[in-house]
């Protein structure tokens, strides 16, 4: 894929939409912690708690790295999974637009 530019704006947007995708999985993450930590009845499953956590803690902080905000290959990822959408990604550049969408199609 070739090199794209980002303006200022550009990278400003994209760090935006960084945040509003990790506001949205955190608060998923909060409320799945919330009904496991409910249900616990044995030790174990503390462990297992602990596991998850430390999973999910490793996943997000490798996703949401702001130095890669500016990353047609993040935002992608993020619109595949659903924490965006390419609607909220209008505000880029058309070049990085049409390499988001096409991204998310592979």
């Amino acid at each position: 894929m070739s090199e794209i530019d980002w303006s200022e704006q550009d990278k400003n947007a994209a760090i935006d939409a960084l945040q509003k995708a990790y506001e949205r999985e955190v608060k998923i993450l909060i409320d799945e912690v919330k009904q496991k930590v409910f249900n616990l009845t044995e030790v174990d499953e503390v462990w297992q708690l602990h596991d998850f956590l430390s999973s999910r803690r490793h996943d997000i902080d490798g996703k949401y790295d702001y130095r890669d905000a500016a990353s047609v290959f993040v935002l992608a990822t993020l619109v595949k999974q659903g924490w965006l959408s390419l609607e909220e990604l209008q505000v880029l550049g058309r070049d990085k637009l049409a390499k988001i969408s096409a991204l998310t199609r592979i």
